[in-house]
């Protein structure tokens, strides 16, 4: 079943693409935007992780980490961070057990799905949005549910 606003988000505790673990209750109180995508170097995958790439800075400054999550290995996030340059981690969830926890949907039973959660600074899911095909407007969002939570 999918997590939803106002759920206690799941504890996030995996390594990205340079083998460093990230764990979301050493967060200190910051918010987090955690992004799953389906795959590593895909068009709409690429899309989206530029446009939280581009962003980036303005997400930190309204006090949130940025994640992004797939089941893809080490390696493959290695080459899709550098390639496309991105500042924050990409943490490598083989098997999709975190993915599972937060009940993202897969498409047609088959492809894993993307989906955009806005964490709070208590671990309380207070965004969620869940789009396949747009994968820019995921930043969109983002934005505006950090803008909302400093109001």
């Amino acid at each position: 079943m999918a997590l939803a606003a106002g759920d206690r988000a799941p504890l996030v505790a995996l390594n990205d693409q340079n083998g460093e673990g990230h764990r979301s209750d050493q967060l200190a109180g910051k918010a987090l935007v955690l992004f799953f995508y389906p795959k590593d170097h895909t068009p709409g995958c690429i899309a989206e992780a530029c446009a939280f790439r581009d962003s980036y800075a303005d997400l930190q400054s309204l006090g949130a980490e940025v994640w992004g999550v797939s089941g893809d290995d080490q390696a493959s996030h290695q080459r899709f961070a550098s390639r496309h340059n991105l500042p924050f981690p990409l943490l490598v969830d083989q098997g999709n057990a975190l993915r599972k926890a937060f009940g993202v949907p897969n498409v047609l039973g088959l492809l894993p799905g993307r989906a955009t959660y806005v964490i709070d600074g208590e671990g309380v899911i207070r965004h969620v949005f869940n789009n396949l095909l747009d994968g820019a407007a995921h930043r969109n969002e983002a934005r505006a549910a950090l803008q909302r939570l400093a109001l």
